[in-house]
Parts: C-alpha cells; structure tokens; sequence
C-alpha cells in the first residue's frame, strides 16, 4: 500500500507517543506524512519532528487573530510573533520543507481581522511561489474571500485543507486546478462527500488533520486513518481501493516533487 497524509499535526499536545502513532501508520501502509506547523512555536516543532522521525514538513502561518482563541481553548499560551521574521526564518529552511501552509483565513470567530489576515495570506502566497511549494490553505467560514486572493495573486499548486465551501465555490476552485484533501471524517461528513463527487480524482489527496477529523466520532484521528478516506473515495467514484490508493499517490507525486 502506498497512502499519503498531506496534512497532521504530530506536535499537537492530545499525541502523547508519536513513535507508536507513525509505527500504526506504517503499519496501515502510509508512505507519506507531511507534519504542518502553523505559527512560529509549532513551525519549530514541525522541523525538529522531521529530523528526528524523516515526516515531510510544511511550515505555515495561521491566522494570529484566531491563533489566540485556539490556544486558550487547548490550555496553552499563544505567543505573538513578527510575520516578517517568520516568512524569513521558513525561506531559511526552503530545503527541509515540502510545502508552505497551513496559511490562509480563518473568519470564524469573533470580530476577526480580515484586513489583517488578507495581508499575511498573499505574503503566504508570494512565499510559496517564490520557493516554488506548494500551498496548504486554510479557508473557515471564509472560502469565497480565499478563492479571491488565490486568484488576484496567482497562486500555484494549491491544496485546499479540509474545505467546507459549497457545490459552487468547490466547482470554482477545481477549475483553477486546485486540489483538495479529503480528511479521514468523509466516511460521515456529507460535504466531503460532495467534494469527491464533484472533483477529479487526479486532484484528490488525503489527509487526516491528526488530532481533528477522526472517522470515528469522539476519538482522534491519526495517520493510519486515510485509509477510511481511500476507501470512501473509492466507493464513491466507483474504483478500487489499489486504484483510488495508486491515482491519489500519484497526484502526491505530482504535486510534491
């Protein structure tokens, strides 16, 4: 087997033993596993989880705004931080990333600042051209402003994460040839569901959000769990486990070299 996570977050503090979480995922057959970072603390501990586990890495910057509430919420202090120097310190480390994200907007609580966030999304997206990534995009309750600044500044190799937008905004970003991750819940998540319906296969990946997205309400998610999505994607667009597993490893391929 050859399945791939393009999106997890090993340093997330509910992953208490991540040797025992990558040996169930090697085990389950994934071959690929991309570690995000999203602000200057969890970038840090992206890089230093690659060095020590060989996990791909993709170092990004979250929404500060939102940020603040998240931490709060996981008990931990959020620590502000220049976005300037953090674009900086990640063109530094261009050579042990595979991609930029996760960036993007995040319009989900209250008040947010979405001057602000637009701001530090294009720089995400010069970032990414200029190093010549790809882009992991974050976009709640904010998928038709994001789709405007991916195309007013160009972006290329796009994979929207865990995308939420509707029917149309999903069709409109497919045609720009973006791609989407398809996380481990789409074996209960009816808008994921639609998602694989609608886009080609060969713009499909899959990811597991690890802690988040489990397939299994009330437990967390880990690597292993693209299987569920591989098999969902199959049923659904009517191809074989070997077949979904072969085409989406390829479109990682694609994507990522």
């Amino acid at each position: 087997m050859a399945l791939v996570d393009v999106h997890c977050h090993l340093d997330h503090p509910l992953i208490k033993d991540i040797k025992a979480v990558l040996k169930r995922a090697e085990e389950s057959g994934v071959k690929e596993i991309i570690t995000s970072g999203f602000d200057k603390a969890t970038n840090r501990k992206a890089l230093e989880l690659g060095k020590k586990f060989g996990v791909k890495v993709s170092l990004g910057l979250y929404p500060k705004d939102t940020l603040q509430k998240e931490y709060a919420e996981t008990g931990q202090n959020f620590s502000d931080y220049d976005v300037d120097e953090e674009i900086e310190f990640i063109r530094k480390n261009k050579n042990s990333i595979s991609a930029v994200g996760e960036a993007g907007l995040d319009f989900s609580g209250e008040n947010p600042d979405k001057n602000e966030q637009g701001k530090n999304f294009a720089k995400a997206i010069a970032l990414s051209k200029e190093l010549k990534k790809p882009l992991i995009v974050h976009s709640r309750k904010a998928e038709k402003e994001v789709l405007a600044i991916l195309e007013e500044e160009k972006a290329e190799k796009v994979i929207m994460h865990c995308f939420c937008g509707g029917k149309n905004r999903v069709k409109e970003a497919a045609k720009k040839g973006y791609y989407f991750s398809i996380p481990a819940n789409v074996n209960r998540s009816d808008n994921f569901q639609m998602i694989v319906k609608e886009v080609n296969i060969n713009q499909l990946l899959t990811e597991t959000d690890t802690p988040y997205m489990s397939p299994v309400k009330g437990e967390l998610s880990e690597p292993k769990d693209v299987k569920t999505a591989v098999q969902k994607i199959a049923e659904i667009k009517g191809f074989t486990k070997e077949e979904t597993e072969n085409n989406i490893f390829l479109n990682f391929i694609n994507v990522f070299r």
